[in-house]
């Protein structure tokens, strides 16, 4: 097992990857465990992972509930969100309940988000069981859930105890799945040391057939990566919006096309094409530096291609991104491999003309 901390402001937490955590989950949860819990998971994990949690918080002796969701990032919603506050007053829990996020993304965000707003807060432990919730989403505090106008508009930064990724899960995870978390792992190395990114097209085949060292040692790449950027910016101002590289496009894929219908991974990585495009057509990239990135994405069997929609309708739905300001889109483009920044000022003709190149 390899830890990692994360300090912020408000407190600091660990970062627990290895093989078969679950199997120790009592004594990894113990320190952050208060009178009661309660389990928020997915009828598709639930059948899988359950289990074990359950016999943590029994070897722990402390009272538990489980409140299992639809699977889909179409639930990532106010009607679930709902669901599990019913659940957690019908269970009587309260300020001394520590929430169980077991699952990937999208419960996650919605227990974290259930968390920071029940009771005006209760604590919330990570138990992500994909690898992209393991290699992003349950580190750094970002919790919420979709409206129909855009994806994340609602939510809250806050903070887990702990979170504990246990990559004997990603076992289980289809390989539709799989490949949408390498997206993620792929946008670490285009914004962080080049030579992370000269790896990971080394190992891509290894990561490919999960071969457990390559996904360790990824795993806790991606992490320290995150962690860095959060310590130093945990609720946005800075640098950690570079961490949204292809995310603008991303979204408005996920929202046109329906939630669910683009795995957050799919969209994200023919995002961070657009993205590449566009910074070759401004000068920061070379072709040959896009054709990288695409290669990179392809041998993670990633889609590069956008859907085929209007300029006008990726406008309607980039205006609602959360980095915006003054109503000017603001983008994250790539200066060089290994060097992002933010950009603002794009038009509807930016915009045809660049989806007229891909």
């Amino acid at each position: 097992m390899q830890t990692l901390q994360v300090h912020t402001p408000g407190h600091s937490y660990p970062i627990h990857i290895g093989h078969r955590l679950l199997d120790n989950l009592a004594e990894l949860i113990r320190p952050h465990i208060r009178d009661k819990a309660a389990i928020i998971s997915n009828e598709t994990v639930a059948p899988l992972y359950l289990a074990p949690v359950e016999a943590a918080c029994r070897q722990l002796g402390i009272p538990f509930c489980a409140i299992i969701l639809p699977d889909g990032e179409q639930y990532k919603s106010n009607e679930s969100l709902q669901q599990i506050y019913t659940g957690l007053l019908q269970h009587h829990t309260d300020r001394r309940t520590t929430l169980l996020a077991l699952g990937g993304g999208v419960i996650g965000d919605l227990a974290g988000f259930a968390a920071a707003t029940y009771q005006r807060g209760i604590p919330f432990i990570q138990i992500p069981t994909t690898l992209l919730s393991q290699v992003d989403s349950s580190v750094g505090g970002k919790t919420g859930i979709n409206h129909p106008f855009g994806k994340n508009m609602i939510g809250a930064f806050y903070q887990p105890q702990a979170v504990i990724a246990d990559t004997a899960t990603l076992r289980t995870l289809p390989p539709r799945e799989f490949s949408a978390g390498l997206a993620e792992v792929i946008k670490y190395a285009l914004l962080g040391d080049i030579n992370f990114l000269a790896q990971l097209e080394h190992t891509m085949p290894a990561l490919m057939q999960q071969d457990q060292a390559a996904l360790a040692g990824t795993i806790r790449h991606c992490c320290q990566m995150k962690a860095d950027i959060v310590e130093q910016d945990e609720k946005e101002h800075g640098i950690r919006a570079h961490l949204n590289l292809g995310h603008t496009f991303g979204h408005a894929i996920e929202t046109q096309m329906g939630y669910g219908n683009w795995l957050h991974g799919e969209a994200v990585a023919a995002g961070m094409v657009l993205a590449a495009r566009l910074s070759e057509r401004k000068g920061y990239l070379k072709t040959a530096d896009t054709e990288r990135i695409i290669r990179l994405l392809q041998a993670a069997r990633l889609p590069v291609s956008p859907p085929d929609f209007s300029a006008d309708t990726w406008l309607a739905h980039m205006q609602h991104d959360k980095k915006n300001q003054a109503g000017q889109i603001r983008l994250v483009l790539l200066k060089q491999l290994g060097q992002a920044a933010v950009e603002a000022g794009f038009s509807r003709e930016d915009m045809a003309s660049l989806l007229q190149s891909v």
